[in-house]
């Protein structure tokens, strides 16, 4: 778990994130590294999985499917064709918690910091 990931830059997010595998990997993490959480993240993008969806863990609020990006064919607001990449993601939400506009309105301001503010993730 990345505790406090709103408040955290990237870089250290990184940081957290690669000391979290090791001490996956080598069986050394706290039940509570794991079995918490309100916001999951999956990302079979990595292995290039074009689409996938996520299931939501018990107790989350939402999980974050993010897919591999590719090239596709689209039209520019001009209304040129031109080849762009493009990454697929999929939100599921506990509608219980979370309402349905609040995640409509996350995933709009998430394609907006990718398209059109990339470094903003980095501060």
């Amino acid at each position: 778990m990345l505790a406090s990931a709103d408040k955290t830059d990237i870089y250290a997010l990184a940081r957290s994130w690669a000391d979290l595998v090791a001490r996956a990997r080598s069986k050394q993490l706290q039940p509570d590294e794991y079995s918490t959480g309100t916001f999951t993240l999956s990302n079979l993008g990595m292995f290039g999985v074009d689409r996938f969806d996520a299931i939501l863990p018990p107790g989350t609020g939402a999980i974050l499917a993010v897919a591999a990006s590719r090239p596709a064919v689209v039209a520019g607001k001009d209304g040129a064709i031109r080849v762009a990449n493009q990454m697929q993601v999929n939100l599921t939400c506990d509608h219980r918690t979370i309402y349905g506009a609040h995640a409509a309105a996350f995933l709009k301001d998430l394609a907006q910091l990718i398209e059109i503010n990339p470094e903003s993730l980095a501060l």
